[in-house]
């Protein structure tokens, strides 16, 4: 009951690279476990700061029933001008705690595991709208961490694809993952150009980072096509409003001046809003040929928890968890 281990993020970098496709369907039943109503996934809390507006630091406290039954809280940074020092915008740790007692029983690099759920979640799905694994063109928009991150799923699920165009405002970001699919076995080529990177493509990966929108006009996107608005403010509310949108939770990802918020607040009302992931997985809603068709994962506490919990368990199992002794003071409440 009192066992507490730290996960550190090389091991989950060794966890992730050998457990992709098992991630993906654990990302798939959290979503379905959190539809069904068998989780806890409060709004997330913003810490802000003055002289800094561009960077923030997110609690997102949740609990997922189902097979996991975990409670947690992933406390994650975002601070965009780490780029500019060539490190990753991102930093986070996740605690896990049980069920029963409420005590934790571990605290995980949580980096390795967001990259990871949110790639999960932007393949899921990608798969889902599309029906398959399989385009002719895929233009990824913004070449970082989590944009690499989407390309190794891809490639573990095995999507076929004859090209992929990379397009990044540094051109040095867009080589760099260039090369990386090249790695994974892709044909791939960097466009300065996003209207000619977008052009053609059956599938287009927005994951930059963005604060506002810049992609405005509602005509960007042709029907049929399918968009992953991954870092969720890329896209101008009109263009929203043209399209089938899907969402992995309408009153989380209608919040913060998303895409999707701005939209509700231009049009007054939710009802260009077409359904969940879910749903969608479910065969509730069908995709959509007469519009573009566009999925706003918002990022929910509870697939941290459902990917934390898994690789904790996998990271024991393989001696990668650092046990801490003695990590709870008091351990009975009289002697």
């Amino acid at each position: 009951m009192f066992d507490f281990h730290v996960v550190g993020g090389t091991a989950l970098r060794t966890l992730i690279d050998v457990s992709r496709p098992d991630i993906v369907e654990t990302v798939r039943a959290a979503y379905l476990t959190h539809e069904a109503g068998d989780s806890v996934n409060p709004n997330s809390y913003f810490l802000r700061f003055p002289d800094r507006p561009e960077a923030r630091i997110i609690a997102l406290p949740a609990h997922l029933g189902g097979d996991h039954r975990v409670s947690g809280i992933k406390w994650i940074a975002s601070y965009p001008r780490n780029i500019e020092r060539n490190i990753p915008r991102a930093s986070a740790t996740l605690l896990l705690n049980d069920p029963e007692t409420g005590y934790p029983f571990a605290c995980l690099e949580a980096s390795q595991i967001s990259a990871a759920r949110t790639a999960a979640s932007a393949v899921l799905g990608a798969q889902e709208l599309t029906g398959g694994r399989v385009a002719a063109r895929v233009c990824l928009v913004g070449a970082g961490v989590i944009a690499r991150n989407i390309a190794e799923f891809l490639a573990a699920q095995n999507w076929s694809v004859d090209r992929f165009v990379v397009h990044d405002r540094e051109p040095s970001y867009a080589d760099a993952l260039v090369r990386r699919l090249g790695e994974l076995g892709y044909r791939a080529a960097r466009e300065d150009s996003f209207e000619r990177a977008r052009a053609d493509a059956d599938l287009v990966v927005l994951a930059t980072t963005a604060p506002r929108p810049w992609i405005t006009a509602p005509d960007t996107f042709t029907a049929g096509q399918t968009v992953l608005n991954v870092s969720l403010r890329d896209l101008g509310p009109k263009l929203i409003a043209g399209a089938q949108n899907i969402l992995d939770d309408v009153d989380h990802c209608l919040t913060a001046d998303t895409s999707p918020h701005l939209a509700e607040q231009l049009l007054g009302h939710r009802d260009f809003v077409d359904g969940t992931l879910a749903r969608l997985i479910r065969g509730g809603i069908a995709p959509a040929t007469d519009r573009p068709r566009i999925f706003s994962p918002f990022g929910l506490g509870v697939l941290d928890l459902a990917v934390g919990e898994r690789l904790y368990r996998q990271a024991v199992e393989k001696g990668l968890a650092t046990a801490v002794p003695g990590f709870f003071g008091e351990t009975t409440r009289w002697s």
